[in-house]
């Protein structure tokens, strides 16, 4: 072979190794939202989020004032954790949970925040030396409790001084990653001071900087992500058809529109939605889990939309019914709880199944 061919081999094989690469997933583009909000009185003194109140219609009174569950037997939730009523500030609990969540495949874990010193934020660093024994990634799920985007810079410069130096915190090209739950709440005009470069309040260019991500929920809200500075958006709910953002049959459309605007897509996906028991009146979203068929065919969506990350809504949100943490059948009170069938573990295996499909592009 003479040095011309020789060249030309080696550039090609050069191509293909570049094309690869960029084409090529991780384990890091699969994130699953996670709650760490749970409480029980051996550890924490009293219960929280396990006592769940029964919640309010917007407009019909008859269903206010229905009282909170007790705890124990008696819980805010479809389902029923085979872990029981555990602490989310349990490192025990929580290293148990990141071993469950390397075993499905997905490689970070979306932890829910509701700013400094909320209940999920003294147990930040616990989450992080444990996700980090298992190679996991931790990002963070901005919850609207703040009341400006002022307010929200603020909360944002104490967590990254405080956790972004972990080995765990996730970052993407260096940047961390922020879901902001509700976006759409503060108007375009107000995020583009913080969100765009040339902001009055902005965070580009500063230890802030960062990829964050907006909740699409209506058709409309594509003016949101042309005018708000957000570097992409996500879908969150697993219920089909709830909202425009979580149909599946919209994720073209997104995906198509992401593209051309040069922002992240993230559809989310769920195995089943069931709530009724903290929303009564909500029987019109449940989605049936199907023995694992609703959660594939929700995949497979995402997948064939090519998205720039999956969501996977989620480890153990109990209260909404789209957990894939291990669940048990129980009857108390007169009341049945829905389980999964013969196998407590089937969502963490199915989701280990999907993402590995994910991942090998098939």
């Amino acid at each position: 072979m003479n040095c011309k061919s020789l060249l030309i081999l080696i550039l090609l094989i050069g191509t293909s190794v570049k094309s690869f690469a960029q084409n090529s997933k991780s384990r890091d583009d699969v994130q699953i939202f996670y709650y760490g909000w749970y409480a029980n009185p051996a550890v924490d003194g009293k219960y929280d989020h396990w006592n769940h109140d029964i919640l309010p219609h917007w407009n019909n009174p008859k269903w206010n004032n229905l009282g909170h569950y007790k705890g124990g037997d008696d819980i805010g939730a479809n389902f029923y954790p085979a872990l029981g009523n555990y602490s989310s500030n349990d490192p025990e609990i929580i290293k148990k949970h990141m071993k469950m969540i390397k075993d499905s495949g997905v490689g970070v874990v979306v932890l829910s925040w509701l700013g400094k010193d909320s209940f999920v934020d003294k147990s930040i660093a616990k989450y992080l030396d444990a996700a980090d024994q298992f190679n996991l990634k931790v990002a963070f799920h901005i919850e609207p409790f703040y009341k400006n985007i002022t307010e929200l810079k603020e909360q944002l410069s104490y967590l990254v001084k405080t956790y972004s130096g972990h080995h765990a915190f996730y970052k993407k090209e260096g940047k961390p990653l922020y879901y902001v739950y509700d976006s759409y709440k503060i108007s375009p005009e107000e995020w583009s001071k913080l969100l765009s470069a040339n902001g009055e309040n902005t965070v580009r260019n500063t230890e802030l900087d960062g990829l964050y991500i907006g909740l699409w929920v209506e058709k409309e809200h594509a003016d949101f992500f042309k005018n708000s500075g957000f570097d992409g958006f996500y879908t969150y709910f697993a219920s089909e058809g709830f909202v425009f953002g979580s149909t599946t049959s919209n994720w073209n459309y997104l995906s198509q529109y992401a593209k051309e605007n040069k922002l992240i897509f993230i559809p989310c996906v769920g195995p089943g939605y069931s709530d009724t028991r903290i929303r009564p009146w909500n029987e019109a979203n449940f989605k049936s889990r199907e023995n694992g068929k609703y959660y594939e065919r929700m995949f497979e969506a995402a997948a064939k939309s090519k998205p720039d990350f999956v969501g996977i809504t989620s480890f153990n949100e109990w209260h909404e019914g789209t957990q894939i943490e291990p669940a048990i059948p129980k009857k108390a009170g007169g009341f049945k709880y829905e389980d999964y069938g013969k196998d407590p573990w089937i969502y963490i295996k199915e989701t280990k199944k999907l993402t590995d499909r994910y991942l090998k592009g098939k």
